[in-house]
C-alpha cells in the first residue's frame, strides 16, 4: 500500500481490516514507528479523525506534527501555473515538497466547496498532495470520501458478529449542507461486508452514481429500508443533482426510537458530530454503540499507518 485515500488504494482490504482487529486487541507496539514523524495538515476542523490518528501514530511510537492549514501556515495557492500576485503566499507544491522533507507520512483533512462540483469531485487538494508528496499520503476526509472512517464501521459492524446483515443506510436531517463524503465512502467500503445494503434518501438526495451503485436497493421510503434492519447507518447529505443544496423534505426522517423498533434490535450508527433530536433523538443516540465506534478510529488509523510505514 503506497497512500490511503480511497478504497482502491488497499490491494489486500481483508489484511488491512485483519491487521485493525489486531490492533484492538494489542495496540502498543511502539517499536513498528519510533524515530518516524506522521504530518498532519487540517483544512477543516476536526475531533474525533485528529485526535484519533494521533493516538495511533503514539501507539506505534510515532511523532507527530499538526497544522491547521486557516491559520498556522501561509495561505496556501492551489492552481498550477498561477502567476501569484495575489493574498496566496506559498504554492501547495512547494509546501507539500517541503513537508515530505520533514515527515515520514503525510496526512491531510479537506472539505468540499458545495459550490463546485467538479472541482469538488476532481479533489482538486488532495491530488496535489498526491501529485507532490515523496512519501505516503493519508485523507483524514477528503471532498468526497473518508476512508479511515468507513473502516472503522466496517471493523465495527464486523465486530458485531452478524450473518449477512440487512445495512440500512439513510439519510437524516441537519440545518446546514454537508457533504456526500462519509456516505459516499460507506457505499464504497459495504461492498467488503457480506451484507444486503439499503440506501434510503428523500427523492433529490441521490449519491454520484458511482457510490450508489454498492446498494443492493435505493428507495425513498424510511420505514422500508429500517424494516428488520441489523444496522441503521446514518448521515446527513446535501444534494448532488443540485449540488450542496438543502431541499425541501416534507417527510420527517429523523430516526427515533419507533422507528428502531421496526428494525431487528439494529444497531444505530453515526461517524459522528451528530446533532441531536434532530439526525436521531436522545433515546437512540444513547442506547447505540456510536462511542465503540468512535474508539475504533483508533484501530482503523493505526493499521493504516502501521501497513504504510511496514510498506
Amino acid at each position: 500500500m503506497k497512500n490511503f485515500t480511497r478504497l482502491a488504494d488497499v490491494p489486500h482490504p481483508e489484511a488491512l481490516i485483519a491487521e485493525a482487529e489486531a490492533c484492538q486487541k494489542n495496540f502498543w507496539m511502539p517499536e513498528v514507528g519510533r524515530g518516524k514523524m506522521l504530518g498532519m495538515l487540517f483544512f477543516n476542523p476536526s475531533l474525533r479523525t485528529r485526535l484519533s490518528t494521533q493516538k495511533a501514530a503514539a501507539n506505534l511510537g510515532m511523532d507527530t506534527m499538526v497544522m491547521n492549514a486557516s491559520s498556522d501556515g501561509w495561505k496556501l495557492e492551489m492552481q498550477d501555473g498561477a502567476i501569484m500576485d495575489g493574498d496566496a503566499q506559498e504554492h501547495i507544491k512547494d509546501a507539500v515538497h517541503v513537508m515530505s522533507q520533514y515527515c515520514d507520512i503525510l496526512a491531510v483533512r479537506t472539505f468540499p466547496s458545495l459550490t463546485d462540483r467538479e472541482a469538488d469531485y476532481q479533489e482538486q487538494v488532495l491530488s496535489q498532495f498526491l501529485a507532490h508528496a515523496e512519501v505516503p499520503v493519508v485523507s483524514l476526509e477528503s471532498a468526497i470520501r473518508h476512508p479511515l472512517q468507513s473502516l472503522a464501521d466496517v471493523l465495527t459492524i464486523r465486530n458485531q458478529g452478524l450473518n449477512k446483515p440487512k445495512i440500512a443506510v439513510t439519510w437524516a436531517p441537519h440545518p446546514r449542507s454537508l457533504p456526500q463524503a462519509v456516505t459516499n465512502s460507506f457505499m464504497e467500503w459495504s461492498s467488503l461486508l457480506d451484507a444486503e445494503v439499503v440506501l434510503a434518501h428523500p427523492e433529490g438526495y441521490d449519491l454520484h452514481p458511482e457510490f450508489a451503485a454498492h446498494a443492493d436497493r435505493i428507495t425513498h421510503n424510511q420505514m422500508e429500508a429500517l424494516e428488520g434492519a441489523d444496522i441503521v447507518y446514518t448521515k446527513n447529505w446535501s444534494a448532488y443533482g443540485d449540488y450542496g443544496q438543502r431541499l425541501s423534505v416534507a417527510e420527517d426522517w429523523t430516526v427515533t426510537a419507533e422507528k428502531m423498533a421496526q428494525t431487528n434490535q439494529g444497531k444505530f450508527l453515526h461517524c459522528l458530530p451528530l446533532r441531536r433530536n434532530v439526525v436521531a433523538t436522545d433515546a437512540v443516540v444513547d442506547a447505540s454503540p456510536v462511542y465503540t465506534q468512535a474508539r475504533n478510529r483508533i484501530f482503523s488509523a493505526q493499521a493504516v499507518l502501521k501497513t504504510l510505514l511496514e510498506s
